[in-house]
């Protein structure tokens, strides 16, 4: 991947340097592979497939319309919005991808399915690493779905939160200038994860 620009360029705080709690925190909580037992989704509830020639990059996959994949996708140059699908590569390397949603009661339930889907061993050729919420309000989450964005996070093995941004709602492209701190901790997470061996997070083909 190239270098990411959405680095902040900043001195390093003083004292020690970070131990291992900073890399703790990019642990998986969640299952990394599919697993055994999880009954796959009706096929009319599953998300469509496309071929793509190789697992070369970090997919984005939205999992329903609006889901925000292609604005993820500007944010860290390098990556693909694949457009509510799932990319499947030829085996025997898996593509990485990040599921993508926003925080409304419709759009935590499709995160759910497609997580259910990848769980249960029917979507081969891909390895999730995790989901990202995108706020679909300014404002905390009701309780009934914060707590559904709970259950659904324990689904995948990593959940990153993207707040509401005003900026982008108005249509202002996304850029370091109307981007909180949230999102950069979120975007160099993510392209951390990403840098690090793919095969860490295997799926079986």
């Amino acid at each position: 991947m190239t270098q990411n620009p959405w680095t902040k360029q900043q001195p390093p705080p003083p004292g020690p340097p970070p131990g291992p709690s900073s890399q703790a925190e990019q642990a998986p909580r969640g299952p990394v592979a599919p697993q055994h037992g999880v009954p796959a989704p009706a096929e009319d509830q599953r998300l469509p497939k496309f071929a793509i020639p190789a697992a070369d990059t970090l997919w984005w996959v939205g999992v329903h319309g609006g889901a925000g994949e292609s604005t993820m996708a500007q944010l860290l140059p390098g990556t693909r919005a694949a457009n509510h699908r799932w990319p499947i590569p030829p085996p025997p390397v898996p593509t990485p991808v990040i599921l993508v949603a926003r925080t409304h009661g419709s759009g935590l339930r499709s995160a759910q399915r497609a997580a259910i889907e990848w769980a249960s061993g029917v979507v081969q050729g891909v390895a999730v690493l995790g989901l990202v919420l995108i706020a679909d309000a300014p404002g905390r989450l009701p309780r009934v779905l914060d707590d559904f964005a709970d259950i659904v996070g324990g689904g995948v093995p990593r959940v990153w939160d993207i707040p509401w941004i005003e900026e982008w709602r108005r249509g202002e492209a996304p850029s370091p200038d109307n981007t909180p701190d949230e999102v950069f901790e979120v975007l160099e997470s993510i392209y951390a994860l990403r840098a690090s061996n793919p095969a860490d997070y295997p799926a079986p083909y």
